[in-house]
């Protein structure tokens, strides 16, 4: 397949076809325009020779026409093919037989000077084939009163001109026409090649920068783009940082995951190699078992956590909140515990699934944990700045005893737990810190006003 045309190329061949178009149409109704302005001016100018004989002529006391005896141009005086021609038709023209004069350069020839006219405008027409040549002929009819007792003498007058001066000079216009509408149809694609190279400069300055995020070179695209770029260029931005992140992500769980099973495996290694007593070992060894499959949980937990997404789908809450809710009835039936929902419907969660149902679970599950009778949980838009699209803030609160100020840092660490008498490994509310984190939000833990309890608060989408 062949490759595709760039934007540049695209943009000059589209233009190149509009301009070609636009100076053809330019140059035929120039064209046109000075040819009907010469062909006027020709005609004004067949006017004034013929109104020129018609100044010069006389009749004589016997009611005669009297022809000029010199013309308007001296071409017309020239027996040879001069391109100026004149002549007269009338019943009583001095010195004429038939009826007819012609002034020396159509004696003798063919020319279409025949046919009267009645009075009237003057009739212009050409060009007309005869054997002198094309030749445009201007002719007006007209009644010669003398004056005296006479009576009106009808005449005729015809003068025409070859059409080889206005051919020549409408050659000459269209040769002008034609170099300077290509010499002007060059330079205008000339210059829209420069204004589309400026104007495309931001367009490959954001290719090369993505080039250089990919070596390695510079970490983001940066801030100096046009207007129309700059939504383009912040997701960008987001996109490669998020991936960043992830990668940075996975490479850490890793490193945690590594690390966290150190402290198990030598403990096992230590009693399989000192402890001789049995029983003793299998609690050892069930024990470190136990602890280590926390510590795997928590780190598989964290590696899935998908983190901020620039491209996400938006996800309803009401309908994953429903399933987490019936889930926890039936784990924590014998407490009866009501679950209230009050979600605004433009509430959107902007993520994976797996991320949303890990922190509607686990604050979800930590409030019917410590509840005693009610659970509530709010969500809303959260308006943000820059035209980004919306966040999220939701409130999980309950009705048990609540978690003092100066012990909120302390049981958001992992392996926490708010009473060791009560089950569960204490990892729920920090894998919800790491979550809250990946989406760049905020957790914030107080005394909930409504019902009494604890209230976790989590906003999405703020930085």
């Amino acid at each position: 397949m062949a490759r595709p045309l760039s934007l540049q190329a695209r943009s000059l061949a589209a233009a190149g076809v509009v301009l070609a178009a636009f100076l053809a149409l330019a140059f035929i109704a120039l064209d046109r325009a000075f040819y009907e302005a010469a062909e006027s001016s020709l005609r004004e100018r067949l006017q004034g020779y013929m109104y020129a004989y018609l100044a010069g002529s006389d009749t004589t006391r016997a009611g005669s026409l009297i022809p000029p005896e010199v013309g308007p141009d001296p071409r017309f005086d020239r027996p040879s093919l001069s391109g100026l021609y004149a002549g007269i038709v009338g019943t009583k023209i001095l010195g004429s037989k038939d009826g007819s004069w012609r002034s020396p350069s159509a004696a003798g020839r063919d020319l279409p000077f025949t046919e009267p006219l009645p009075r009237g405008p003057a009739q212009f027409r050409g060009p007309v084939e005869t054997p002198v040549g094309d030749l445009f002929v201007l002719a007006q009819g007209v009644d010669w009163n003398s004056g005296g007792k006479s009576e009106a003498l009808h005449l005729t007058f015809y003068v025409a001109e070859d059409s080889d001066a206005l051919r020549t000079q409408i050659d000459v216009f269209r040769r002008t026409l034609l170099t300077w509408l290509g010499v002007l149809g060059i330079a205008l694609l000339l210059l829209l090649l420069a204004v589309l190279r400026w104007s495309l400069a931001p367009l490959r300055r954001v290719a090369t920068d993505l080039a250089r995020v990919e070596r390695g070179m510079q970490e983001r695209l940066g801030d100096q783009y046009p207007v129309e770029l700059s939504g383009l260029t912040t997701s960008l931005d987001s996109f490669i940082e998020a991936e960043r992140e992830r990668v940075k992500r996975y490479r850490n769980t890793l490193s945690d995951l590594a690390h966290s099973l150190k402290t198990p495996l030598a403990v096992m290694r230590s009693q399989l190699e000192t402890v001789s007593d049995g029983e003793s070992l299998r609690w050892t060894v069930l024990e470190q078992v136990g602890r280590m499959d926390e510590i795997v949980a928590y780190q598989l937990s964290r590696a899935a956590t998908s983190g901020h997404q620039t491209f996400a789908a938006p996800l309803l809450l009401e309908p994953y909140a429903e399933e987490i809710v019936r889930s926890l009835e039936k784990v924590y039936a014998g407490k009866s515990v009501l679950c209230e929902f009050d979600i605004d419907p433009a509430a959107r969660f902007h993520g994976d699934q797996g991320d949303l149902m890990e922190l509607l679970g686990n604050l979800l599950e930590n409030a019917f944990k410590w509840a005693r009778r009610r659970v509530l949980l709010e969500a809303r838009p959260l308006a943000t700045a820059g035209g980004r699209r919306a966040g999220l803030e939701f409130t999980v609160e309950d009705d048990g005893p609540g978690i003092p100020d100066d012990r909120v840092e302390h049981l958001l660490q992992r392996g926490v737990r708010g009473d060791e008498r009560v089950q569960g490994h204490g990892i729920g509310l920090a894998i919800v810190q790491d979550i809250v984190k990946a989406y760049r939000g905020e957790l914030g833990v107080d005394r909930s006003p409504t019902l009494g309890g604890a209230r976790f608060n989590v906003r999405l989408g703020v930085r």
